[in-house]
């Protein structure tokens, strides 16, 4: 199998390295063009570690956090259908300082880079509605022949592509009823406000853990704590760990290139989502905009809820029409080059005492595909704070 096939959600085998796997976000490590960081926290936080703080031979991409230029990595990779080693040297792989060494493919994304940084800054006043999948559509390179059977075929409706700022329905109310519907499917509001904390066990799977599944926990206090702990990942046989405070988020594993990687803007932001959804009686509250539309997901209606906040990237969020519950969320983190996605799939909801929780989660992004079958959900157990500070490195 080759790199490229396995690093893609839809891979048919398991991953021959998933050290590699990760590291695909390193895709052209220095290949794009200057521009200022996305990221924008909320509140005051520490300054986060910049990325020319972490590698070596960073040319033009500085000033923006480790997380961000992770993710811009991973823009990269789904743009071009490419993995680590077909842009670094094979030696690269196992090794965090060979991605800082040149190669012909590398030279030829910086000035890709660059004619894409111009074009936007001639004819959309700077801003990034050209990117690098604006042409590439997930191919090495961009095809310059109409298709036929894509002009003649029936147009693919991908979900996650609605956008009810076009085509939606504005203001705070439209989301409303929607929202109201979804609380009393999982138990109502007032039984909802009823729990304070969940202590959860599961078991994940990945390209990080070689595809096999591993024990994980959940802790999670209202309104907006969880620390995730993914057991034994990877050759060390390390654990993982993904933390928000209420504030600050970080992540813990050895496919990172820092010990404790902070979270900012968009992570940080999804962070806080995921810790909101597990006790979502204020989710009306976490968004100061809201719009809604319509779309399907195979082949079944679904309703779209997109919420937004002053200088963030929206959040998507589809509810089944007839159970009103919660089927999928869509997030995003913006990087120096693009808006990367995060899609999370919700499914076999279960009674909890007087709740209803969604035992089966499936996480795709541009890094991974995870899945997370949860075993055990116990409502309102004490929770000691210390799950919830910074991870030691």
């Amino acid at each position: 199998m080759s790199a490229r096939d396995s690093f893609f959600v839809q891979s048919r085998a398991p991953a021959k390295e998933p050290m590699r796997l990760a590291r695909a976000l390193l895709i052209l490590l220095v290949c794009v063009t200057a521009i200022q960081p996305a990221s924008a926290q909320a509140g005051q936080q520490p300054k986060p570690l910049m990325v020319e703080d972490v590698f070596k031979n960073v040319q033009i991409l500085k000033g923006i956090p480790v997380d961000e230029f992770m993710d811009t990595m991973g823009f990269f990779a789904a743009a071009l259908s490419l993995n680590c080693t077909e842009c670094h040297t094979p030696d690269s792989e196992n090794s965090w300082a060979k991605y800082a060494d040149d190669t012909p493919l590398k030279q030829t994304s910086r000035r890709m880079m660059q004619m894409v940084a111009a074009i936007n800054k001639q004819n959309f006043g700077g801003a990034r509605a050209v990117t690098c999948y604006t042409c590439h559509h997930g191919t090495q390179r961009p095809k310059v022949v109409p298709s036929l059977v894509v002009q003649y075929s029936a147009p693919l409706e991908d979900p996650n592509e609605v956008d009810p700022n076009e085509a939606g329905v504005t203001g705070q109310d439209p989301a409303g009823p929607i929202l109201d519907k979804y609380i009393q499917a999982i138990g109502g509001a007032a039984k909802l406000a009823g729990v304070t904390s969940l202590a959860v066990k599961g078991t994940y799977t990945g390209y990080d853990t070689y595809h096999q599944k591993v024990a994980m926990e959940i802790y999670a206090q209202a309104p907006d704590r969880a620390a995730t702990i993914v057991h034994e990942v990877g050759p060390t046989k390390a654990d993982s760990v993904r933390v928000y405070d209420g504030r600050a988020g970080w992540i813990v594993s050895e496919n990172k290139p820092v010990p404790v990687m902070p979270l900012t803007g968009g992570n940080l932001a999804g962070a806080r989502l995921d810790a909101i959804l597990l006790f979502p009686a204020e989710l009306m509250h976490a968004f100061t905009q809201w719009r809604t539309a319509t779309a399907s997901i195979d082949d079944h209606d679904v309703q779209v809820v997109q919420g937004a906040n002053a200088g963030q990237p929206p959040v998507k969020l589809y509810f089944d029409p007839n159970s009103g519950l919660l089927v999928r969320v869509v997030r995003y983190s913006d990087t120096a080059i693009g808006r990367v996605p995060t899609q999370i799939d919700y499914a076999d909801y279960r009674d909890v005492g007087s709740i209803k929780v969604p035992f089966r989660w499936t996480v795709t992004w541009t890094d991974n595909q995870t899945f997370v079958q949860l075993t055990e959900v116990r409502p309102n157990v004490p929770i000691d704070a210390s799950r919830f500070a910074r991870p030691a490195q």
